[in-house]
């Protein structure tokens, strides 16, 4: 499924190519993802240059998963508190959380309205947790399509059309957080993150609103490429009878993000080998089963995810699905479907 599936790297390697080195293998991978000495970033480019000094790459500097230390145990903190509760399964006779509950709504809805496939799997999924946030199902569709021009930013392989519309898309969702912030209903996930970080002593409020985008920003693509990878397997054959099921099963044979990196800060050893200053390991999460990441940068949504995935899976039904062709995004790090139908 990547390029280091079935490799149980006992020790770093050196890839002259890419210029960075190699680990792959449960154990290693969780070595250098815990490693104190590495980053999520490189040092001296905490934002991607072609990012930097536009309001995408503002939000970019706030996130939670691309920084380290104070900046980073805070945000973390109140953002798992906030997300545990809709995570958690609903009380009898009801078995589903309330993600997956609002998830079966959501892209059930976005399916009778005539979605195709190719637009669903990203859709469903970033709108019910706008939903969740507490937009009204109206603004759904245009937060759902701002995230799409935001997230077009976040690789390298980003163009400079791109990169300008993630800008105003950017300035759009902080907007629109703002103004939900100021007014979150009462049960509302935005409520919830608000009331976390007063307690967890989180007071930047443009921090905030960049993690809020960001949560969406890592649903509409880590989500979406779960969801597809799901549809993926159904047309190989999997059993859609247990969604939860099919979802745990898609996350170990084929995760939807593969690849990350960290970045050393100073010279250290690691993986049986010394890393210089400013060198980059790739990081390969999928051939490890760690799709999620580990450690202190572990996705904090991740449990969110699944139960998204599976109450979309859920939404579709009994009826057989029709037969879906597929090419992969271009990506550095993910394997994201987009079906043709």
């Amino acid at each position: 499924m990547n390029d280091a599936e079935g490799f149980d790297m006992q020790e770093l390697e050196w890839d002259a190519g890419r210029g960075v080195w190699l680990a792959a293998g449960a154990a290693l991978v969780e070595q250098v993802l815990e490693h104190p000495g590495l980053r999520v970033r490189p040092p001296a480019e905490a934002v991607p240059l072609a990012l930097a000094g536009g309001s995408a790459g503002e939000v970019f500097g706030a996130l939670v998963r691309m920084n380290d230390g104070e900046r980073h145990a805070a945000p973390r903190l109140a953002l798992q508190r906030a997300l545990a509760a809709f995570a958690q399964p609903a009380a009898p006779p009801a078995s589903a959380s309330m993600a997956q509950q609002r998830a079966r709504l959501v892209a059930g809805r976005l399916l009778a309205q005539g979605c195709s496939y190719r637009a669903w799997t990203f859709d469903a999924p970033v709108s019910t947790v706008a939903s969740l946030l507490g937009f009204a199902d109206a603004q759904l569709p245009a937060v759902a399509r701002w995230m799409g021009d935001f997230v077009a930013c976040l690789s390298p392989l980003s163009s400079a059309a791109q990169i300008a519309a993630a800008h105003a898309a950017s300035l759009r969702l902080l907007a629109a957080m703002r103004a939900l912030l100021q007014a979150a209903p009462a049960g509302s996930l935005a409520a919830a993150v608000a009331q976390e970080a007063q307690a967890a002593g989180w007071r930047n409020d443009h921090a905030i609103l960049a993690n809020l985008v960001g949560l969406l920003s890592q649903t509409y693509e880590a989500t979406a490429g779960l969801l597809g990878n799901c549809l993926v397997a159904l047309q190989q054959g999997a059993d859609r009878v247990d969604a939860a099921q099919l979802v745990a099963q898609v996350m170990r044979s084929d995760p939807p993000i593969v690849n990350t990196r960290r970045f050393a800060a100073e010279r250290c050893t690691v993986g049986g080998v010394t890393v210089e200053a400013g060198q980059a390991i790739l990081v390969m999460l999928g051939a490890a089963q760690r799709g999620f990441g580990h450690g202190r940068h572990a996705c904090p949504g991740q449990q969110l995810a699944r139960q998204l995935a599976a109450g979309c899976i859920e939404a579709l039904g009994s009826a057989p699905l029709p037969q879906l062709t597929w090419t992969y995004r271009a990506s550095l790090n993910a394997r994201l479907p987009e079906f043709e139908q």
